[in-house]
This record gives structure tokens, C-alpha cells and sequence, in this order.
């Protein structure tokens, strides 16, 4: 698979693991799913959509999941696809910190 980033903001992970223990695609895509509507919500997204860099100019959240573009070899060696704009993530994460940082004090 070929990855053409055309912007200047947006950039991709691909992450490629063997696992410890076992695990399945749809069980690794049904886990991030899960998490990007509970305790990661608002950081880590979740797409099944047809996307290209383009999608994910001005996005919060700090990795948006690419279900359709990751693949399984077996069951625990796996190839992982993420979107990031790497300049407006960052920036709400510093925010959130801030916020967190005053809450604390």
C-alpha cells in the first residue's frame, strides 16, 4: 500500500506489530472502536470510511484509526493505520493540559 500525504498538517502511523498474546483483527478493531466512544473519546477516533489525508485537516482528536487500511498476517503479527494532524492535535492536547494543570491547582 502506497501512503501519499499531500499536506502539510497531516501525517500518518503505520505501525507494524507481533503480538504478545493472540488476537484477531475485528478483535483489535472492535477494542479501539470501544475506546474511542468510552475513555479515549475525543483523542483517539475510529473510522471505517474511505479516507486520504485530506479528511483530517483540522481534527482534534490525537490518532484517528484507519479500520480499512490495516491488516492481519496472522493472528499476532499486524499492521496498524492512524491519522494525525499533527499541528491542531497537538495544540488541543497542550490545551487539555493546561485545563488539567488549573483543575490541580
Amino acid at each position: 500500500m502506497a501512503f501519499r500525504v499531500p499536506t502539510v498538517d497531516v501525517s500518518v502511523v503505520d505501525l507494524t506489530v507481533r503480538l504478545e498474546k493472540n488476537a484477531s483483527y475485528e478483535d483489535i478493531k472492535a477494542a479501539v472502536k470501544e475506546a474511542s466512544k468510552s475513555d479515549m473519546k475525543g483523542i483517539l477516533g475510529y473510522s471505517e470510511d474511505d479516507v486520504v489525508s485530506t479528511d483530517f485537516l483540522g481534527d482534534s482528536r490525537s490518532s484517528i484509526f484507519d479500520a480499512k487500511a490495516g491488516i492481519a498476517l496472522n493472528d499476532n503479527f499486524v499492521k496498524l493505520i492512524s491519522w494525525y494532524d499533527n499541528e491542531w492535535g497537538y495544540s488541543t492536547r497542550v490545551i487539555d493540559l493546561i485545563h488539567r494543570i488549573a483543575s490541580v491547582q
